[in-house]
């Protein structure tokens, strides 16, 4: 990681998670009796590892997948239980792209807990007056869709109450991301067709909601710049502790520059090799003109 005034941290995502990455003893509950607790192992097949790790002095979990006694998901779901985190089973209807909750012990995980750590004491350690963040990007394809996802899980995981709002009304991403399907959302609750129930609550990983896109308007930069917004942002901070907001690219429209400036922060994602510095500059340039504070970049090196 290489460290800056503004912060950036690299990600890369969708790597292949260690399963031994985390240690996975010396807790009060044993692997063991929480697989056998949820049912999905026998007294008999855990003795049957018992001893075979004993005899080959390997941990409980890799002595179950080596004698076929235990899959990958049975070791990760009492991994979730020993260290109190969120845990999303395979086969879940949940992107692929939510790393944070499928692969946590990964190296791209690890560097999104660093950025939390960094933004919590560059912005959010105000927790009286700093709830909000944009997510911002000078161009499509950075990914802020895929960053502002997951900094909203490892926020949640660190039990903050965590709100990921989708203010991208022209193409949408967060819904297909945690599979919400078309439904109520913010450009509804702009103009009262909703209220605060359009806000979903994701049960497989607490203290995270979302607030989707909701129907596209014909004129969303309209809708963000009205106070109606601003009022939204302001009552949703009583109910949650960190607000994370994805954006639209800032070269196809004007919304990330409003959505900005009503957080009062942003975060710019760059992509490797891709975005243009030029164009980057002229962006956060254009930020702190509009007195938006910027608190820090995202290097986003996936190819």
């Amino acid at each position: 990681m290489t460290i800056q005034s503004s912060q950036i941290v690299r990600s890369i995502p969708l790597v292949k998670a260690s399963s031994n990455a985390i240690v996975e003893t010396g807790h009060s509950r044993s692997m063991g009796s929480i697989l056998i607790d949820s049912g999905r192992l026998s007294v008999g097949n855990a003795e049957k590892i018992l001893t075979y790790q004993r005899e080959n002095s390997v941990r409980f979990g890799e002595a179950g997948r080596a004698l076929g006694l235990l899959t990958e998901d049975d070791v990760r779901f009492a991994l979730s239980v020993q260290f109190h985190y969120s845990y999303i089973p395979s086969g879940s209807n949940l992107s692929p792209e939510l790393i944070a909750a499928y692969q946590p012990d990964s190296p791209a995980v690890e560097e999104l807990r660093v950025l939390r750590s960094q933004l919590m004491l560059r912005w959010f350690s105000n927790a009286s007056e700093n709830k909000g963040l944009a997510v911002v990007s000078a161009a499509a394809g950075d990914g802020r869709s895929y960053i502002a996802a997951n900094l909203a899980i490892v926020f949640s995981q660190l039990g903050e109450r965590t709100l990921l709002i989708d203010a991208d009304m022209r193409m949408p991403r967060q819904h297909k991301i945690f599979s919400l399907g078309a439904r109520a959302g913010l450009s509804d609750i702009l103009v009262g067709r909703a209220g605060s129930d359009a806000i979903v609550d994701i049960d497989a990983l607490p203290n995270l909601s979302v607030l989707t896109a909701g129907a596209t308007p014909p004129n969303p930069q309209e809708l963000l710049g009205r106070q109606s917004f601003s009022k939204l942002l302001l009552s949703l901070g009583d109910d949650f502790d960190v607000i994370i907001v994805d954006t639209p690219p800032a070269n196809l429209c004007a919304d990330a520059h409003t959505v900005a400036v009503r957080t009062g922060a942003a975060l710019v994602v760059a992509r490797q090799n891709k975005s243009s510095v030029s164009q980057l500059s002229r962006f956060t340039h254009s930020l702190r003109e509009f007195g938006v504070h910027l608190v820090g970049s995202v290097l986003n090196d996936s190819q």
